[in-house]
């Protein structure tokens, strides 16, 4: 019989209904969806492909048990009874990593995660017959726990370095946007390669890497490590026939450019840098400009940015007048689309335009609005 396993990935606020796309593009059945998080059912290979194609979550987490707790010893009993050595071979580290409780009576994270820790070393010394200290000097399996409305989820993080550290982005400028934001803003844009897109405030480059990723069908997990990796409980095989089948998938033939811009030499140096270790940096021209200057000769292009907020870099007064001004410089380009991202409430009024569609999203804990203006498609030719 094949094994089946539940995972859960937990994502920014906003970000379910692209997860909710990715996971189904993948075959993997949802069982449910939540704010913030997905749960859905694999086969044996779930775990390896889930975290080398996911682009918008930001974990994969196997699913252990749900089950009410009002108390203490009600969290304590109903941990220790779950078979914790089908889970975590002899030897293994068991860290609980992390706990987080909302509208719960259990809301002191520090005595859940001693609790949970207790009830799991009581399980697994009963299963492996120990009767002294319980080893821990192999590999690792973080144990995560969330209460909800006295609910508990507990599962084992199959991750590692959450999902937006693709590996390329040694370094970055003062206020990056997160990879898997910036995917997830890149699955609302209808672009293609064969059109234009740009970004004219690029920063260091992770809207137009994570877009070019996508434009050859290259895994965001192919030049990084998961910590599942080395877990003794999955078939060392399946990765390899993962990481194997995403390098076949990529596709090598197709042809495209895509621009960055900046008014900072710096950053223009880390977002080259950048694209050359994510292996897209032939895709991606990055150049010296001011987005207020921008112009194109191409009737129909997109533009996707991330410009200042005026939450950290900028004062109000500039960030009204760099959204003035972008807002006659795009208008300019009368057939183009144009996407923005930003915290700043009053947008549409100092852009000069109202969006013609708005998506609420969180940058970390920073409410912000894609601001979607749509341009009309080019004929086909």
């Amino acid at each position: 019989m094949k094994k089946s396993y539940t995972l859960i990935s937990p994502c920014f606020f906003g970000m379910e209904k692209m997860l909710a796309r990715e996971i189904k593009d993948l075959g993997f059945e949802i069982i449910k969806t939540e704010d913030g998080r997905i749960t859905y059912k694999t086969g044996e290979d779930g775990i390896a492909k889930a975290n080398m194609w996911l682009r918008c979550a930001e974990r994969v987490h196997l699913k252990v048990a749900e089950f009410e707790a009002k108390t203490f010893d009600e969290l304590f009993e109903n941990t220790k009874r779950i078979n914790w050595s089908r889970y975590i071979p002899y030897g293994a580290q068991f860290p609980v990593s992390k706990a987080s409780s909302i509208k719960s009576k259990l809301y002191s994270t520090t005595d859940i995660q001693a609790i949970v820790k207790k009830a799991i070393v009581d399980s697994l010394k009963k299963s492996y017959m120990e009767t002294g200290m319980l080893k821990e000097d192999k590999e690792k399996y973080p144990i995560y726990v969330f209460l909800h409305k006295d609910k508990v989820t507990i599962s084992i993080d199959t991750t590692g370095d959450a999902l937006h550290k693709r590996g390329y982005r040694e370094k970055a400028n003062k206020a990056p946007i997160r990879e898997t934001l910036a995917a997830g803003i890149m699955s609302l844009v209808p672009w293609k390669p064969g059109r234009i897109l740009v970004d004219p405030m690029c920063g260091s480059g992770t809207m137009l890497i994570e877009a070019a990723m996508m434009g050859i069908n290259m895994a965001p997990g192919l030049n990084r490590e998961f910590i599942s990796e080395k877990w003794r409980t999955l078939d060392k095989k399946i990765w390899w026939d993962t990481r194997k089948d995403a390098f076949d998938k990529i596709d090598n033939d197709v042809e495209f450019k895509i621009y960055g811009y900046d008014i900072d030499e710096e950053a223009l140096e880390i977002a080259k840098e950048n694209a050359e270790i994510a292996g897209v940096d032939e895709y991606i021209e990055f150049k010296l400009g001011n987005a207020i200057d921008f112009t194109s000769d191409e009737e129909y292009g997109f533009i996707v940015t991330n410009p200042q907020y005026g939450e950290r870099l900028e004062d109000k007064e500039s960030v009204q007048s760099l959204y003035k001004h972008l807002g006659y410089t795009f208008r300019k380009l009368k057939n183009w689309s144009y996407y923005l991202i930003t915290s700043y409430e009053d947008f549409e009024k100092e852009f000069g335009q109202e969006a013609d569609k708005r998506r609420k999203l969180y940058n970390g804990m920073l409410k912000t609005n894609l601001y979607q203006y749509i341009g009309p498609r080019p004929p086909k030719k």
